[in-house]
Parts: C-alpha cells; structure tokens; sequence
C-alpha cells in the first residue's frame, strides 16, 4: 500500500469494518482513500495507492456509485474519470442511512404488510401474526421518525441533536402536565351534558 502511515491506518481500519457492514473490505478502502484525498482521483491512482487490482477498483467504485456515495468528476484536457467524496459530511450519512433503508428496511417492512393482507389467520397462526403485526408497527413508527428527520434543515437538525437529554426531560415534564389537563377535559365535557359530578363528602 503507497501510503504514509497515517493515511494508512485509517484505510485499513475502513477495510476492516467494511467487511462487517456489509461491503467489500476493498470498497472500504477506496471510499476511505477518496475520503481523505484533497483532490478528486482517478482509478490508476487508486490502484497504486492501495496496490490492488485494476479491476477490483473498477468493481468497487462502481458500487460506491450505486450507493450515491461518491461522485464522478473531469477535469479539464483529461479524458479519465476522476472521483471524489461530498464535502459534506451530513449529506454522507444521510446517504447512507437512506441508501440503508431502500435497501434492507424498506423490503421488509412490504414483507411484513403482505404477510398481514394474507387470508384470516387459524388458531395455530394467532401468535406469529401478533408478533408480525408488532414488528411491524414498531418499524412503520421508526421510519415514520426517520422520515421527519430527514426532512430537516441540517442546521435544525444538529440543533435538535444537540438537545440530548434535554429532550427526555421535556418529555418527563410534558407527561406530568397532560394528565391534569386530560381530567379537566373530562370535567368540562360533563358540565356540558348537565351531568354533575358527585360531590366529595
């Protein structure tokens, strides 16, 4: 691998956990490579960089482009492709999470909803679809947030993460207060039949 130390370990360490999200230790590596780099590169440079094959590096950029992580450039009087990452970090991790879900969320949650449309269930059947129709609704509610999420401004977002436990506090108080205004609904929607409430003695 022609590279300085410090570039190095973190290639390799992305060549590592590639291989336990899911991807190619090699694609790891070049999106890690690409990362780092100032300037967009092209596929020879790459190859030499990492000292893997030609062809590897064509089949691991390619993926990179079906997963909309990195983008293909030229410059000027060069006929070759060039590639580079978004300097965006956020626009990255949105990338991935939203490539993530198309992909391993989303057919499962059709999956789960057919299963649900199937003929009426038997009595042997009663405990899987309960456990399919949980599953399910704890899927819908996460991408349902996730989907809120995503459609925030990024500074609006940092902001709200940002929040951390301020946010469960808020919570904690809000559910001390929504009881009391709960029975003061039910108080006035008996004052408004004529129904008196008894009188405490």
């Amino acid at each position: 691998m022609n590279l300085d130390p410090f570039h190095q370990e973190f290639v390799l360490h992305f060549g590592e956990m590639g291989s336990r999200w899911g991807i190619n230790r090699t694609v790891g590596q070049i999106y890690a490579l690409l990362f780092l780099s100032e300037e967009p590169l092209n596929a020879e440079q790459i190859t030499d960089s990492l000292g893997v094959s030609r062809s590897n590096v064509s089949m691991g950029l390619k993926e990179l482009q079906a997963w909309n992580l990195v983008r293909l450039k030229h410059l000027p009087d060069d006929r070759r492709d060039y590639f580079t990452t978004p300097e965006d970090l956020w626009e990255i991790v949105r990338t991935l999470v939203d490539e993530r879900k198309k992909r391993e969320i989303d057919p499962t949650l059709t999956k789960l909803r057919e299963l649900q449309l199937q003929a009426p269930p038997s009595a042997q059947e009663d405990y899987a679809r309960n456990r399919i129709a949980e599953m399910a609704d704890l899927i819908e509610l996460l991408t349902t947030w996730y989907g809120d999420m995503n459609r925030l401004e990024t500074d609006r977002l940092i902001q709200l993460l940002g929040l951390g436990t301020k946010v469960l506090k808020l919570i904690e108080t809000t559910e001390r207060i929504v009881p009391l205004k709960g029975r003061s609904r039910a108080g006035a929607e008996t004052a408004s039949t004529g129904t008196k409430k008894p009188k405490g003695r």
